[in-house]
């Protein structure tokens, strides 16, 4: 998807920005390639910078209930420096790293409703227009399809996922957020739980796992939430059986071993929550969107055309509409 926007700052007449990604989806902590063309406008213009800015959608959470934003979470100066004559076209290559942070938007080529960008930013003489925002496909590391690919295996189902303003305490997390993958509980799990929630901190030596089960009550308690936190490396995917692993990591939760202030300690620190965290709600994009655990694992399927037209609208509405300010 590519647009195309006129620099407003300088009016009519300006220069044109066209930034075109390398195609196919990319990894956290890979390289992120592409060209950003310009066109210039109906004179000469001093292109001081070309900045790429990355933008995700992001959830918060505060006392009057939620709200959505895009939220920048890196910025890289990839030219500039030159002067674009009146008429002229030049292309300007680029080729950066993403954070190994950086939150997974498809898994097996289906997209989760997870919406992340590149803004292109012009600096020209002076003044600053984000010319240019484009969508920004993720892959899951090796580690992380695999874990999730176990969970399919287990019987677990996807049902949504979203990325949260705020930090997870006591981890070594570094974005202003967090990604959220909720999952159904399989059969064998349907009694104690209502649903797992997994987020990925990668690093480039590993990644911190961490997990929330949703804890049905019981005849004798209420029910609550119970967070635990592991640690994988990458060089563990072909060496490990994944299927044991996460259903031992489902058991610990689920048998409550360790949750409640331990080493997992998972809240909001930016709301000034400590500890675990309780009255967790979600309204992010692809809500509706299903992954059938089955036979080759967490196959991904679409309840319906209905639902699988509104996570499109839904993610393409930010880019056409541009959606600088956010919703809060």
């Amino acid at each position: 998807m590519v647009f195309k926007r006129l620099l407003g700052s300088l009016g009519v007449g300006g220069p044109t920005v066209d930034t075109v990604l390398a195609p196919g989806p990319t990894a956290p902590g890979s390289t992120l390639s592409g060209q950003v063309h310009l066109k210039g406008g109906s004179g000469d213009f001093d292109i001081d910078h070309i900045t790429l800015e990355l933008v995700a959608r992001v959830e918060a959470e505060h006392e009057d209930g939620e709200s959505h934003g895009m939220v920048a979470f890196d910025r890289f100066v990839v030219g500039g420096g030159f002067r674009l004559a009146e008429g002229s076209e030049r292309s300007v290559p680029f080729s950066v790293t993403l954070p190994w942070e950086t939150p997974i938007t498809e898994l097996y080529g289906q997209g989760l409703g997870i919406v992340l960008g590149v803004r292109t930013e012009l600096s020209v003489a002076g003044a600053k227009d984000k010319g240019d925002l484009d969508p920004l496909a993720v892959g899951p590391l090796p580690a992380q399809e695999a874990i999730l690919e176990a969970f399919g295996q287990l019987g677990f189902g996807f049902k949504s996922a979203d990325l949260e303003y705020g930090r997870i305490g006591g981890t070594g997390q570094q974005l202003p957020f967090y990604q959220e993958i909720e999952l159904a509980p399989a059969p064998q799990y349907a009694h104690a739980v209502n649903e797992i929630e997994a987020t990925f901190l990668a690093t480039p030596g590993g990644m911190e796992v961490i997990l929330e089960a949703d804890k049905r009550s019981g005849l004798f308690s209420g029910g609550h939430d119970a967070v635990t936190r592991f640690t994988v490396g990458h060089d563990d995917v072909r060496h490990q059986n994944w299927n044991t692993l996460v259903d031992g990591w489902v058991r610990q939760l689920v048998e409550h071993r360790s949750a409640y202030g331990t080493h997992a300690s998972y809240g909001h620190s930016d709301y000034g929550h400590s500890g675990h965290y309780e009255d967790h709600h979600r309204s992010g994009p692809g809500m509706g969107t299903a992954i059938a655990a089955g036979a080759a694992g967490l196959a991904v399927g679409v309840l319906g055309g209905m639902v699988a037209a509104e996570v499109v609208d839904e993610v393409g509405d930010f880019f056409e509409g541009d959606d600088e300010d956010g919703e809060g």
